[in-house]
């Protein structure tokens, strides 16, 4: 029998073992990033309340760009910063969101990092 791999299956169980580790509350709320194929997602969350601070995405209005790509990320990066800053969050915990921290992922941290945010 061979068996299949469940990339989706594999990559929740790997946020799982994140999130054990993580945790997002009022004063240091979580930085989640999500990517699909085809764009990318990032939400600052409290997890204390079970609430969402603020959230981008490459699906937002006003979002000009690709968001399948490393520069539309950073740009989702750059504007869940600037919503943070406006809420008065400086700093936060980075949840890579079971992806490897590289391409897209990376560059959203980037994007937040040069907006300002520290983690």
């Amino acid at each position: 029998m061979v068996k299949t791999l469940d990339r989706a299956k594999a990559r929740a169980h790997r946020h799982l073992r994140v999130r054990a580790k993580i945790s997002g509350t009022a004063s240091v709320p979580r930085l989640c990033v999500f990517r699909s194929a085809k764009h990318i997602y990032a939400q600052v969350i409290d997890d204390v309340a079970g609430t969402t601070l603020c959230s981008a995405s490459s699906m937002t209005k006003g979002f000009e760009g690709n968001g399948g790509n490393v520069e539309g990320a950073k740009k989702v990066g750059s504007m869940i910063a600037e919503l943070c800053r406006e809420k008065g969050i400086e700093q936060v915990v980075f949840d890579r969101g079971g992806y490897v921290y590289h391409g897209r992922v990376a560059a959203v941290a980037d994007g937040a990092r040069e907006g300002g945010l520290k983690f």
